[in-house]
């Protein structure tokens, strides 16, 4: 039958042995079929290696894959895979399909899932299996290597080992597999563990948060506990490792300027491909169109000194860069932690002679500029093209000092309002920086051109 179903649908996956081959081989040529074939070859497979299929985040069509299984087939590998993806994957699967896919697992699975599901997107206990390893602090090395053999299995990860107090049940110790085979068998296992105190989340805590204790630690998994101290469940390094990719894909889309994507590019509809983008196009257009109205406001000048609207866009595209330059430093700064929010005035201290330095930069090579094309008689920027450049060097530094400063500044401003600061995207402070250049371009080349131009 599995032949016959190979040989039906795709000759390339008909070259693969299923039972035996590479599991990431087998996702990458079933995320090519539809997900009614992939079904059906799914299915078709052992219980043991169908749920190692399903239990791969690679596999982008799981979810549909599962829901076009029968329900006694799907609920049976279901509650073989690890409770927190078999929580993801019906999270994705519509209603009544779900409520009676729930109802058929086992009562462990279908405890945990309801547990998992109860937690906040983005926290720690929304991204945690309660498959762990735990012993009780007065068993021996021998006793815990003997119990991880009987349940590996059915564990997650047997690389974290937690070693509870054994009358309360709290966590008192984390004991690492390499430390365990490498300590004698006859001593306690506490022997194996390190002096230092276990590093732990809570289940609220943030994944990103959790991310940071991984890289910091160098950790492979980190135990979840509750209130007293009592372990429900752990983070592993691929659930991490999965959250940084997603956090990453969401702030890069950010960055560009639209809504997080929360399905594949590919999938995503095209009317929800339009709300995520039309919103934030649509009010970064609203607040170009207060470009048009600050040089409405400065049309006289614009009149007197038609040589000015020459350098308005090499103005405007400065600002926009220094500041988009500002912005991605200090979200990145704040996502890996090395900065917070009580930081800002040590960053308005940094930005600021930066920002000055970086305009003197740019100012000096329009001035040059300017002063180069009119000796060379490459243009003729008239008989008062001495304050011309000067107006255009001196706008360039205010301009790159602005927009440094917004720049760094208005992350600090999102997170403070609630908002992810990735929400600051480069095009949103440009918009702004435009604006507010073209203020002080106009104003600094009142000043200078007052009497002569203007």
């Amino acid at each position: 039958m599995e032949k016959n179903l190979l040989d039906e649908r795709s000759a390339d996956v008909a070259e693969l042995d299923l039972e035996r081959g590479h599991v990431a081989d087998i996702v990458e040529h079933l995320n090519e079929q539809e997900p009614e074939d992939a079904a059906d070859v799914v299915a078709s497979l052992s219980d043991d290696r169908a749920v190692e299929l399903l239990d791969q985040p690679e596999f982008e069509d799981a979810a549909e894959v599962v829901a076009n299984m029968p329900l006694e087939r799907a609920a049976t590998l279901l509650s073989g895979m690890s409770a927190d993806r078999a929580t993801d994957l019906l999270g994705e699967i519509e209603e009544p399909q779900r409520s009676q896919l729930i109802e058929r697992l086992d009562s462990e699975t279908r405890t945990a899932v309801s547990h998992l599901a109860g937690y906040p997107e983005g926290s720690a206990g929304a991204i945690m299996t309660t498959e762990v390893v735990s012993v009780p602090a007065n068993w021996t090395v021998a006793q815990t290597l003997d119990h991880i053999r009987q349940v590996e299995k059915s564990r997650e990860t047997i690389y974290t080992i937690c070693v509870l107090h054994p009358e309360t049940g709290a966590l008192l110790q984390t004991v690492t597999l390499r430390r365990l085979i490498t300590t004698n068998p006859s001593e306690p296992v506490l022997a194996a563990a390190r002096h230092s105190k276990p590093v732990t989340v809570k289940p609220t805590t943030d994944r990103e948060d959790a991310a940071r204790l991984f890289s910091k630690y160098d950790l492979i998994a980190v135990p979840v506990v509750d209130e007293r101290h009592h372990v429900i469940g752990i983070v592993t390094v691929d659930d991490i490792i999965d959250t940084i990719l997603e956090e990453s894909t969401e702030d890069v889309q950010k960055f560009g300027g639209m809504e997080a994507l929360d399905e594949p590019y590919m999938e995503i509809s095209f009317l929800r491909m339009m709300r995520k983008r039309a919103g934030w196009l649509s009010a970064l257009f609203i607040g170009e169109m207060l470009t048009a109205t600050a040089m409405q406001h400065f049309e006289t000048e614009l009149e007197k000194a038609i040589v000015l609207t020459l350098f308005i866009p090499l103005i405007m595209s400065s600002g926009g860069n220094s500041g988009s330059q500002a912005t991605s430093l200090i979200i990145r700064a704040l996502a890996l932690g090395e900065i917070r929010l009580k930081d800002w005035w040590r960053v308005a201290l940094r930005e600021l002679p930066s920002g000055f330095s970086l305009g003197l930069i740019l100012g000096s090579l329009g001035f040059i500029r300017i002063t180069a094309w009119q000796l060379f008689g490459l243009h003729d920027y008239g008989q008062f093209w001495f304050l011309v450049a000067l107006t255009v060097g001196c706008g360039l530094v205010g301009i790159v000092l602005f927009g440094s400063m917004a720049g760094s500044m208005l992350p600090f401003v999102m997170k403070r309002l609630g908002f992810d600061p990735a929400s600051a995207s480069a095009p949103f402070v440009a918009t702004l920086v435009d604006v507010t250049g073209l203020v002080i371009y106009f104003t600094i080349a009142s000043v200078i051109l007052h009497g002569t131009l203007l």
